[in-house]
């Protein structure tokens, strides 16, 4: 240090700059500190309307995701979910993404419902998985199991391994929302690949991405009211304080009370 610089402190010091390697509306992912280790950044940014930020939703998204993958590995699903590293970050497992993800339908309303003329609002006797192709372009994109196969997404052994893992993960999580006076009417659901050792053939298929306000539609049973954005017109969008909803969600989840987690209640004393 030069005679009569300024010393510089400890936490003054600049973070390393960390490699980009994925954009997207309501996250964003970096290289992890570790080989292996991805770091998957929640943004405030809105779901549906570009360049519109919605103060500490992304800490609750973080924090919701949190809750649920911690759950789910502890009833022995294999989640990409390591630790919180932040308010705004947690620390991942590197995989190899799956170019298709599962939409899981509990009640049959939207496009699901108009496409098998189905009344809105209708219990299905089971939940009805689908396929549908990654593509922004297209929505509703729905594949069958022999496109997956014959594109060489992924084999026969692991759909299979995600159909039985989907069905863990729905029953799981449902008895979670009901539990709480809600109804977990339709979410998605992500996977990915974990090579376990040099052969290309010893992999683990494991559950990706996030659940949270964002990948979920809800139905509160007691009053009918839909608690996800889906469910409001770009009029109410723009009328509506969209944070209320995530914090009605967090807040039953107990993520928002005296006994939730103190970061998030500092945080949204400051909102």
């Amino acid at each position: 240090m030069s005679i009569g610089s300024k010393p510089v402190l400890l936490d003054e010091k600049k973070q390393p700059r960390r490699r980009h390697l994925y954009e997207g509306r309501t996250k964003t992912l970096f290289d992890g500190p570790d080989p292996g280790t991805f770091v998957l950044y929640f943004k405030d940014n809105c779901k549906r309307q570009d360049n519109k930020l919605v103060t500490g939703k992304g800490v609750i998204n973080n924090r919701m995701s949190e809750m649920f993958m911690v759950r789910l590995n502890e009833i022995g699903v294999q989640t990409h979910f390591l630790r919180r590293l932040n308010m705004h970050e947690q620390l991942v497992r590197a995989t190899e993404v799956l170019p298709f993800y599962v939409v899981v339908h509990n009640l049959a309303f939207g496009n699901f419902a108009k496409r098998l003329s189905l009344e809105e609002g209708v219990l299905l006797p089971e939940a009805i998985p689908e396929f549908q192709v990654k593509n922004k372009q297209v929505s509703d994109s729905v594949v069958s199991e022999r496109h997956i196969t014959t594109l060489g997404w992924a084999d026969a052994d692991e759909l299979d391994c995600i159909k039985e893992m989907t069905q863990r993960i729905n029953d799981f999580l449902c008895g979670q929302f009901i539990a709480l006076g809600l109804r977990l009417m339709r979410y998605n659901l992500e996977f990915g690949r974990v090579y376990l050792s040099d052969y290309l053939s010893d992999t683990q298929i494991i559950l990706i991405d996030e659940i949270n306000v964002d990948s979920c539609s809800v139905l509160d049973i007691a009053s009918g009211q839909r608690l996800d954005i889906d469910s409001l017109s770009d009029e109410d969008l723009r009328l509506c304080d969209q944070r209320s909803l995530y914090h009605k969600l967090a807040g039953r989840f107990g993520l928002l009370t005296p006994g939730g987690p103190t970061d998030l209640l500092n945080r949204e004393e400051n909102l």
